[in-house]
């Protein structure tokens, strides 16, 4: 099991939950809103279309290697339109500043997250850096150039004969 350091912003409710699996297989880890004093009654109101980040309350530092990848929550997203603008965002492993989760609201009507709220999940991966080379051609394959939509659109993929 890769370990996760995780501190306490001074300010922080020591009350609200660190990340934690919800289900013995769960992959993402929830993430939950840790507001400022000021903002704990009343939460904080993302109008539609408008864009907040929330603070945790917490920093962690992610084991060289690895990085922790923050994703939104499926029911925030599909029952309110509560998303996150740059999914999945990145905590690299020499990062080790406050932890907010940029949050955007898709839907018609304004959302309140409140304090303790579950807002986002976090999936920690392993990391491999590659190295840039310039050459002077590419590789051909089957797809080419082929950029978006090039291999069908709500189509399912061609089946081979098996006569390859």
């Amino acid at each position: 099991m890769t370990l996760v350091q995780v501190m306490r912003e001074e300010w922080a409710d020591r009350t609200v939950a660190l990340p934690s699996y919800q289900t013995a297989g769960a992959a993402g880890a929830d993430v939950c809103a840790n507001l400022p004093e000021a903002d704990r009654a009343g939460g904080i109101v993302i109008a539609p279309m408008e864009r907040v980040i929330v603070p945790t309350g917490i920093r962690v530092a992610v084991a060289v290697g690895y990085e922790m990848q923050i994703r939104p929550r499926s029911g925030l997203a599909v029952k309110f339109g509560i998303t996150l603008p740059n999914t999945p965002g990145t905590i690299d492993s020499d990062y080790r500043g406050p932890l907010g989760v940029a949050l955007v609201n898709l839907g018609a009507e304004p959302y309140v997250v409140r304090h303790g709220d579950r807002i986002a999940q976090c999936v920690v991966a392993p990391v491999v850096q590659a190295g840039f080379q310039v050459v002077e051609s590419l590789d051909e394959t089957a797809r080419g150039a082929g950029g978006f939509g090039s291999t069908g659109f709500g189509q399912a993929a061609p089946r081979s004969s098996g006569k390859d």
